[in-house]
């Protein structure tokens, strides 16, 4: 995905104008993984590629909500549903934010170093994605970041509300 971003910057930039491109992604995969448990994995992110291919280029968002509902399978390869989306752990960086008290918020980190220092401590959060299993929340779907060095900046929604799909496509019929 990284080398894909870089060959589609090259081809949009023009003399004296570079090309910016916004990337839609998971936390797990836009955050810069160097700050989360996935670097005591050896695992990379897409962030984190782009940071250290584009030093002071790129600015990472995070999302993050306490409750409310998730669109995602029970499986891997099951079929996805809404989902009732179980309050965050005590002690998370989800719960920390709702605990401000504020049904949204936008915590943006750069020049302000003091709030930067104040969320970089490492903590659980939760990252769901295509699957979520709430019986094993916290083995599934937890795992330490430091939400300032993962991100520039985050968006907080105290309670989420998952999209409604639009009607399945009908069966395809075999060809004869």
């Amino acid at each position: 995905m990284a080398d894909t971003l870089d060959r589609l910057l090259a081809r949009l930039e023009a003399p004296g104008k570079p090309a910016r491109i916004v990337v839609w992604a998971h936390n797990i995969h836009q955050g810069d993984a160097r700050a989360t448990d996935q670097a005591v994995v050896g695992e990379v992110s897409i962030g984190q590629l782009m940071r250290e291919r584009h030093p002071d280029e790129v600015f990472i968002v995070g999302f993050t909500t306490y409750t409310g509902s998730v669109r995602a399978a029970s499986q891997w390869g099951g079929r996805d549903r809404i989902r009732r989306l179980r309050p965050a752990l005590p002690g998370s960086w989800s719960a920390r934010l709702h605990a401000v008290g504020m049904p949204a918020a936008l915590w943006v980190f750069a020049q302000r170093h003091d709030l930067a220092e104040a969320l970089s401590a490492p903590r659980p959060d939760r990252a769901v994605g295509v699957v979520y299993v709430p019986h094993d929340e916290r083995a599934s779907h937890y795992f330490n970041v430091s939400l300032s060095r993962q991100f520039d900046a985050v968006v907080h929604w105290d309670r989420s509300q998952a999209m409604a799909s639009s009607k399945p496509p009908p069966s395809a019929r075999p060809l004869t």
